[in-house]
């Protein structure tokens, strides 16, 4: 599994899509004029029904995407121009895909140089440069060996290809095992380059990475690579936080993170929300900022970890929400929906669960986690993303790619 928990889910995959799985919440809209502000509340289900938003209805569904095509391990899906999508895939292989689900190309092919050797490693991450066509590269973050690392590579596409020749190597970054090597590369608005870097595996972190500001593992990096060249892949931007700090990394922008897996700015406030994977007992929602202590691993999620009891919690922010290996074993950090097909949900930040199939949402704005639904079908779903329109997708493990609707 990605997430990278300590289980072992069986990797057998229900692959056939035509049965939808319906989901519900119910959402009470509170006059603006009288507090200022919407307030909602989730309720879950498990069978069709509908929900209510300002005093309508509206029925929702999972849907297969892209014809129902199925996937063998996607990591990441995003929009390309023309009207296609592209699709990594966890063995290294990044395609274009047309909305049916035809073959559009091969956007870029690293399996002859991405590590499988574990279960976690791989293809973890693509993005396209926030001005791309114009400025045309593609970034991926991938696992490799020899010494065993994980590699930040740009790529120049010309013709709808990134050209493996024009590889600049951004960033390596050494792991001593193979597991929480984290993986998510995105842009934020303000044009910086945001990565996620697992403690670096095992278990525990036995070498004491999350609270060491002077390693990149168990980070969240922030670095500018607008002006990469072969002589200097990348600059770290002035305010980054511990910039000029004796003994600390100035690529840090937030630390104490088990194994950050996926994480998405939302694309009205600009803030960047993360899933850390948890260790043995909770899974975590983290609203990253400038700065920030995450706990691990002193803490896991909003617990005491090292020591089991009594362990020091100044200085750390705590996370937004969580839930407990009751209810899952692995965080699959989703998206802020921010979309227009299923208004009562404009404003909630949606996650799920790798190995239990449920998934949730929490306010953006502050509140209580509900659970949307439950998927008992033993789909993995690896990660979400969404299209210029903010609808929301749902990557699963051996499956077609979900897409979130509305009406029966």
């Amino acid at each position: 599994m990605l997430g990278g928990s300590d289980c072992s889910p069986s990797g057998r995959m229900e692959t056939s899509m035509s049965r939808l799985v319906w989901l519900a919440f119910l959402a009470l809209a509170v006059c603006a004029a009288c507090t200022g502000s919407e307030q909602r509340t989730v309720a879950t289900s498990t069978g069709a029904a509908t929900a209510s938003a300002g005093g309508g209805q509206a029925a929702m569904r999972l849907e297969s995407a892209f014809g129902g095509r199925p996937f063998d391990r996607p990591t990441e899906l995003g929009v390309y121009p023309g009207g296609r999508f592209f699709l990594a895939d966890q063995a290294g292989l990044v395609s274009l895909l047309r909305s049916d689900g035809s073959d559009a190309g091969v956007l870029l092919d690293l399996r002859g140089e991405v590590l499988r050797g574990g279960n976690e490693e791989g293809l973890l991450s693509v993005a396209l440069d926030p001005a791309f066509p114009a400025r045309p590269y593609l970034y991926a973050y991938y696992s490799a060996a020899n010494p065993r690392r994980t590699v930040l590579s740009r790529f120049e596409v010309a013709n709808d290809r990134a050209d493996a020749g024009s590889k600049l190597v951004i960033m390596e970054q050494p792991q001593p095992f193979s597991n929480h090597n984290g993986g998510a590369v995105r842009f934020g608005p303000d044009n910086m380059l945001y990565l996620g870097i697992g403690d670096g595996g095992s278990e525990g972190d036995p070498s004491g990475n999350g609270q060491n500001l002077g390693v990149l593992l168990a980070k969240i990096v922030r670095i500018d690579v607008r002006n990469a060249s072969a002589a200097r892949p990348y600059e770290v931007p002035r305010d980054n936080p511990f910039a000029g700090q004796a003994g600390a990394r100035p690529e840090v922008w937030a630390y104490g993170l088990r194994n950050p897996w996926r994480m998405a700015f939302d694309r009205t406030d600009g803030r960047l929300w993360v899933g850390d994977v948890g260790a043995s007992s909770v899974e975590e929602v983290d609203v990253v900022q400038r700065g920030s202590n995450y706990g691990w691993n002193r803490m896991e999620g909003d617990r005491c970890y090292s020591p089991r009891t009594g362990c020091d919690r100044s200085g750390i922010t705590m996370p937004v929400a969580t839930y407990t290996h009751d209810e899952g074993c692995s965080i699959t950090g989703g998206v802020v929906y921010r979309g227009r097909e299923l208004p009562a949900l404009v404003g909630w930040f949606l996650y799920a669960d790798f190995c239990s199939g449920r998934v949730w949402a929490v306010p953006a704005a502050g509140g209580e986690q509900r659970e949307l639904f439950r998927d008992d079908s033993e789909r993995r779903i690896a990660s979400f993303a969404e299209d210029e329109a903010g609808e929301v997708y749902l990557l699963v493990h051996g499956g077609a790619v979900l897409r979130l609707r509305a009406g029966p």
